[in-house]
């Protein structure tokens, strides 16, 4: 008797507010889930009467919680924060920011299992009391048919809509408008390199509650000459952005996994970014890093003045790109539901059941 095909209900509210990575990476992986395992798994999408073999949540809404007590279902939670990176993205009143603690908290440990895309928050789970066998790496994917090259009159058109000339030598940044992103060192570098442009990809997709807006909101009404703020910009027309670049600069204080580094590599775009040690496990040192700005600033100048050393970073870029391909996140994903149903039910369901 063969077995049916598993029922995956994914739950998600990340595409309901513009200009977050948590959407794209929501939007990528059920797109490679539902395309490239649609032998093993029907997908659906916050269908709260379908019946469930497994129920993904992507978004820690408190609906879903409620969801997560139907325990004839195999739940998955993803975890793409915890509450202390919450600091610096968002303002939380100090008086609500222990409640907010503990939902989150409470919401992971009621998942059967917990999905992280930077090995490097397992120990951090660890120290919430989240028993660690429950927790499960699988990285973020970008799909190279949706992000690639274009030809060189679409990157001179994205160029002119900027203000920006055709050999101009472009930094990208990209994401929120965020005092972690590192947005004010990003400016500072483009002050100290006058001969570049530099554009930053995003805005403010929670407003005012953004941790630093005041001071955000006037560097961008009032940015340098040569830094340029697009606001937030539809995913789609993110390639284009890519395509005009030269490099990608990401300042970042505190990350997971970036969708933009995904997405940038599909096009071999060397990258230049903060030191971070959560970076070491999933970019195998394939990218320039620095301290401060001092080092960014040579970083990105040697970029421009070195085409042998350029040249050597859009290979290394490649590298990881090839490393996050389609068929190999995608086995991940089949293996890790097909085992999550199997640890919780003892076997898969057959047909006729």
């Amino acid at each position: 008797m063969n077995n049916r095909k598993l029922n995956i209900v994914m739950f998600s509210s990340a595409d309901s507010v513009a200009g977050q990575g948590v959407g794209s990476a929501y939007t990528e992986q059920v797109s490679l889930v539902r395309d490239g395992a649609s032998d093993l798994f029907n997908v659906y999408i916050n269908k709260w009467l379908q019946e469930a073999d497994i129920q993904h949540f992507h978004t820690i809404d408190p609906q879903f919680f409620v969801k997560m007590l139907n325990h004839h279902s195999v739940n998955i939670a993803y975890c793409h924060f915890l509450p202390d990176t919450l600091d610096g993205s968002l303002k939380i009143p100090k008086w609500f920011s222990g409640t907010a603690a503990s939902y989150i908290t409470s919401f992971y440990k009621s998942a059967d299992r917990l999905v992280v895309v930077n090995p490097i928050f397992i120990d951090a789970l660890v120290e919430y009391k989240i028993p660690r066998e429950k927790i499960y790496y699988i990285p973020n994917y970008v799909s190279k048919e949706r992000f690639h090259p274009l030809e060189g009159m679409d990157k001179m058109e994205w160029r002119t809509k900027y203000g920006i000339s055709p050999d101009d030598f472009v930094v990208l940044g990209c994401g929120q408008v965020q005092t972690r992103k590192g947005v004010q060192d990003f400016v500072k570098v483009a002050e100290m390199c006058p001969g570049f442009q530099f554009v930053w990809a995003g805005g403010f997709s929670f407003g005012a509650m953004t941790e630093g807006y005041e001071e955000l909101k006037k560097i961008m009404d009032n940015p340098p000459g040569n830094v340029t703020f697009t606001g937030i910009v539809d995913r789609e027309d993110m390639v284009h952005l890519y395509n005009m670049a030269d490099v990608l600069f990401m300042p970042s204080y505190n990350e997971l996994f970036p969708m933009t580094i995904l997405e940038a590599v599909n096009l071999s775009i060397p990258m230049v970014l903060r030191n971070l040690d959560l970076y070491k496990d999933i970019l195998f040192n394939d990218y320039l890093k620095g301290e401060n700005n001092e080092d960014f600033k040579e970083l990105i100048c040697r970029l421009y003045e070195d085409p042998q050393f350029y040249e050597t970073w859009k290979k290394r870029s490649d590298e990881i790109a090839e490393y996050y391909s389609a068929d190999h996140v995608l086995k991940m994903w089949k293996d890790f539901y097909l085992d999550a149903y199997k640890e919780k039910f003892g076997q898969l369901p057959k047909e006729n059941e």
